[in-house]
């Protein structure tokens, strides 16, 4: 149960009239008047349905329908996201399969850029990213496709040739089939230029095309720079030239929107500069427009006070006041607002502060949604009570007196309550909408990110349905999440965190690796992909389509690439020019072997790895690299005992450990000529070459590269079980190379009783049983909360998995949302407020 007392002091001229209410609104309360707004819709939306469509809107009086903004079915496509927040997802999909079968923009009439942009494609933008929640199929690449999607594209091209003019602002008109009417007038409001970017923001972001928020953001630009040396924006301009032809400057109707969407774009799209607008025009309009609570309208070169009038479209400032933390000046004002609501029964369009009259001419109410919207913001913010007793004041006032036979109609004239043949289509598009939405704490548009969807897209995995929507002018709300799962933002980000991955050594970070073992700071992979994508584009050298689906194209791939590249690169030192004539001449013999040997040659080959350390390349130090064999075969016949003895399971043995591995300095070979010796598994066959070229050579260098042994440990995610094998023969490739580079090779066999560990940790999946403790620490710490006693065959795999669930902890932890790696629509408090930079640091 919630109880308010309010007490307000109203300014009527000079006299002060308090006014001091208590109202007891219980859970009941909220429940019924939320059963009672979806009464109000149904009863509008189905008059429309019965009495006026296919027309824009509904006669209430008359129960009839007329065209008003285009002839397109106005109300039907701008209520169709209604009925998905009110939960009549079988309408909704009835209506959505109406509107693709039968809509048709290629019309020959002139319709309002600025009300098809707020009306028809948000609502279709908007019913498109409700599709899958209302159980419609959906296309394999939805969000970034889909039927509503592409007759929101048709629309928004049909508007683009609106803003070809020399400023980049768009003319107020144009013909759907043939673009701007000859002889269009130039001049249109500052909202009708300013409130393009929420939709076609979003239409670029979900469909790749960027030409329409490049223009919607110019069109921003282009009246920043039309700004008064007061920092303020006039009424009307001319798009044509630039020049202000209404000087009135305020926050209200002709300019509202304009302000709405530099918060609102600012926040989705990441765009600091039109947040910094807005300071600039908010700290101009606090010090030129505002007295006391209220909003004037001044002359923006001069900032004297031209109009004392508040407009019923000034309410919506509120409202964005919340979204960027200034609430107690918000409820200030909105307490104001809601005083002319007490007075009239209504908002007028224009109320006459001084006077405290509704201004002759302007006494209408035509449903407006500006007082409710910015009551949902603000009770989303603080729950303060108060705001719901808008929300009853308003839907009484609207279901007493302007209730017809079928439908709402709009009150002409607030101080006699007479009223108008005409229910505008935003009274079922926002009106009823936010009244719900006051009235249902627990609706999904009002998700804190807790929970969501997670999704499978060509762009990869998304979370949608998290919150964060962003409502449109007309109040289409916008999911941020399924727009960035679509944008190239994403894919820049994917890419960022996968070079991250690739680059960040998690056993080196948790100790859980020998020294040996270390990827020297990226992986070999990356370092290949990136050293053929950076230094060998000059060779025209590709790697071949499936060169990195299998062990074998690769590492033959990165024998061939660095052989290129070595031999050509014109910073080579003679150190890299000897070893890329080593790596040919092992090239060469590995193509040999794999043509002229059996079935079982082929298979040690086939897992040959290689690892290369490029750290060492100047002054004549070693350059090391490694071959190695995971499953070596020997050629010998091997007998059905000792097979299976070969087959069975094994637990296996911890690695050596570290000191035991990487020898001393006391233990390096003896002085004497350098010789390169490279260390394989095979079965003893005679690589060597002429050995007269041995006794040519004068300079040698000395490399080394080791393979494993049959006590590596693999532990394989998919796998846990491992085969023993006995210990191989070591075939030893003596290579020699000369001051030209070169080389010639010679072999030996010897059984390698004592070889070395690598392990081979190019798939993260190698891990230490002796960190064991380590690994499951981790395990238990990063987890959800649930306590792994032990982890079975722990490998760096399973903790990948337990990072990757780490959001998770949010619930818990709400400060970890501050993580400046989240999307921008993530970095959000409860509340809905940005975080700073300072608070994301």
């Amino acid at each position: 149960m919630r109880e308010r007392v309010i007490c307000v002091f109203i300014l009527f001229n000079i006299n002060t009239l308090t006014v001091c209410s208590q109202r007891k609104i219980t859970e009941d309360d909220i429940k019924l008047y939320r059963e009672k707004v979806v009464s109000m819709f149904h009863h509008a939306y189905d008059g429309y349905i019965k009495y006026a469509y296919p027309y824009d809107e509904l006669r209430p009086l008359t129960c009839d329908g007329h065209d008003t903004w285009g002839s397109y079915s106005l109300t039907l496509i701008d209520a169709l996201d209604t009925l998905a927040i009110m939960g009549n997802y079988t309408e909704f999909r009835r209506v959505a399969e109406l509107v693709i079968d039968k809509m048709n923009f290629d019309l020959d009439i002139n319709a309002s850029v600025f009300e098809t942009n707020i009306r028809i494609l948000g609502g279709l933008l908007s019913a498109h990213l409700f599709t899958k929640r209302a159980g419609m199929e959906v296309e394999p690449g939805w969000p970034c496709t889909g039927p509503l999607l592409r007759l929101a594209e048709d629309v928004a091209r049909r508007l683009l040739p609106a803003f070809d003019t020399p400023t980049g602002m768009p003319y107020g008109t144009v013909n759907l089939r043939h673009g701007v009417p000859k002889g269009e007038t130039t001049v249109t409001c500052t909202a009708g230029v300013g409130t393009f970017l929420i939709e076609f923001g979003t239409l670029s972001r979900l469909i790749g095309d960027p030409v329409f928020e490049k223009v919607a953001v110019r069109a921003l630009r282009a009246l920043w720079n039309a700004k008064s040396s007061l920092d303020l924006v006039g009424n009307h301009i001319d798009v044509a030239t630039g020049k202000w032809t209404a000087l009135d400057s305020g926050i209200g109707g002709g300019i509202d929107s304009y302000f709405e969407y530099l918060v609102k774009g600012a926040i989705m799209f990441d765009i600091p500069e039109l947040l910094e607008h807005f300071r600039v025009y908010e700290k101009a309009i606090v010090k030129h427009v505002k007295r006391e609570d209220w909003y004037m309208w001044a002359h923006m070169s001069k900032g004297g006070i031209t109009l004392p009038m508040f407009t019923s479209l000034d309410a919506y400032w509120p409202g964005i006041q919340s979204l960027l933390g200034d609430v107690d000046s918000a409820m200030k004002t909105i307490h104001n607002f809601h005083q002319v609501w007490r007075q009239f029964g209504f908002l007028p369009e224009y109320y006459n502060i001084p006077k405290s009259e509704a201004h002759t001419g302007r006494e209408g109410y035509p449903l407006r949604p500006e007082l409710i919207e910015s009551a949902v913001y603000l009770y989303q913010a603080t729950k303060d009570p108060f705001l719901l007793e808008i929300g009853i004041d308003m839907f009484e006032a609207i279901e007493h007196s302007t209730k017809t036979k079928c439908g709402y109609a709009t009150v002409k004239n607030v101080n006699t309550h007479q009223l108008d043949n005409r229910m505008e289509s935003f009274f079922l598009a926002e009106t009823t909408k936010y009244l719900y939405l006051l009235f249902d704490p627990d609706n999904f548009i009002h998700n804190n990110g807790s929970k969501g969807t997670v999704i499978q897209t060509p762009n990869g995995e998304c979370v949608i349905d998290a919150g964060g929507y962003f409502f449109t002018s007309e109040a289409h709300p916008i999911d941020a999440a399924s727009v960035y799962c679509c944008s190239t933002q994403k894919k820049q980000d994917d890419a960022m965190l996968q070079k991250m991955h690739d680059n960040l050594n998690l056993l080196s970070l948790f100790n859980i690796e020998d020294e040996e073992t270390r990827f020297r700071g990226q992986k070999l992979k990356s370092f290949t992909q990136d050293l053929h994508g950076d230094k060998l584009g000059e060779l025209n050298y590709e790697l071949p389509s499936d060169g990195l689906s299998s062990e074998n194209g690769f590492q033959n791939s990165v024998i061939e690439i660095l052989s290129n590249y070595l031999k050509t690169s014109d910073n080579a030192d003679n150190t890299l020019l000897k070893l890329g004539a080593s790596l040919e001449l092992l090239k060469s013999q590995i193509s040999k072997l794999e043509s002229t040997k059996s079935k079982d040659t082929e298979n040690f080959m086939s897992d040959v790895e290689v690892e290369v350390d490029l750290r060492k390349t100047t002054n004549g130090e070693n350059v090391e690299g490694s071959v190695g064999s995971k499953n070596s075969k020997k050629s010998e016949p091997v007998s059905n005992t000792e097979q299976q003895k070969g087959d069975r399971q094994f637990k296996p043995e911890p690695p050596i450990p570290t000191s035991n591995v990487v020898p001393d300095k006391a233990e390096a070979p003896p002085s004497g000529p350098k010789e390169e010796i490279v260390k394989g598994i095979g079965d003893g066959t005679d690589l060597s070459t002429d050995g007269d070229s041995l006794e040519k050579d004068k300079t040698v260098e000395h490399h080394e590269i080791i393979t494993n042994d049959s006590k590596t440990i693999q532990s394989e995610s998919e796998n846990r079980n491992m085969q023993q094998a006995e210990a191989p023969k070591t075939v030893v490739l003596s290579v020699k190379t000369d001051s030209t580079g070169q080389a010639s090779v010679q072999t030996s066999d010897k059984v390698q009783s004592n070889a070395k560990h690598v392990h081979h940790i190019n798939n993260f999946k190698t891990v230490k049983k002796n960190n064991l403790f380590n690994l499951e620490s981790l395990y238990n710490i990063l987890g959800t909360g649930q306590q792994k006693v032990t982890v079975p065959n722990p490998n760096i795999y399973h903790l990948y998995q337990t990072i990757n669930h780490y959001p998770l902890q949010y619930l818990q932890k709400p400060e970890l949302m501050v993580c400046k790696a989240q999307p921008f629509h993530m970095r959000l408090s409860v509340r809905g407020e940005m975080f700073t930079n300072k608070d994301t640091e």
